[in-house]
């Protein structure tokens, strides 16, 4: 199966353009190597609330993307508030996937639990915070890598017991 995915970066410095997008990058290989999936739609915006809010919003309600990845914004900086607008935005929780995450890359850096991301389904979307760093999303990724295809079956309907 080809799994539709958008790519969402929450970075002030990414936005202006004074960044280059590694985290991103990173998401694009996993996702194309290790998910089989096709990146649909890919977004830079600001660390804030309701721009974070309307990308997500579209990714899953225009773009119907069946998983949407965010990167950055998970930490605990003020203006670190991708958490929060994922939490306005989804229906329902997948708090496993978040505690898996923390869990895996604890044991090798107790700085995970800084982590402040969360997952959770807008109507037939999954949406998985990651760190804004490219050895943090690898390593959270490969936390959940397992079980995502069975997630993804559930959440778009198509999973047969």
């Amino acid at each position: 199966m080809l799994w539709k995915v958008a790519v969402l970066t929450a970075s002030d410095k990414g936005a202006r353009g004074e960044r280059e997008d590694t985290s991103a990058q990173v998401i694009r290989e996993l996702v194309e190597e290790e998910v089989g999936g096709e990146i649909i739609e890919y977004r830079i915006v600001p660390d804030e609330l309701d721009e974070i809010m309307a990308a997500l919003i579209e990714m899953t309600d225009y773009f119907q993307a069946d998983l949407v990845l965010t990167t950055g914004g998970t930490e605990l900086a003020n203006r670190d508030v991708t958490p929060e607008a994922t939490k306005r935005v989804i229906e329902r929780e997948v708090p496993g996937m978040a505690e898996a995450m923390r869990m895996n890359v604890m044991q090798k850096n107790r700085a995970a639990m800084l982590f402040r991301g969360i997952c959770g389904i807008r109507g037939r979307t999954l949406i998985v915070n990651l760190p804004g760093t490219p050895k943090g999303v690898h390593e959270n990724f490969a936390a959940i890598m397992d079980q995502l295809p069975e997630a993804l079956l559930m959440v778009t309907g198509q999973y047969r017991q």
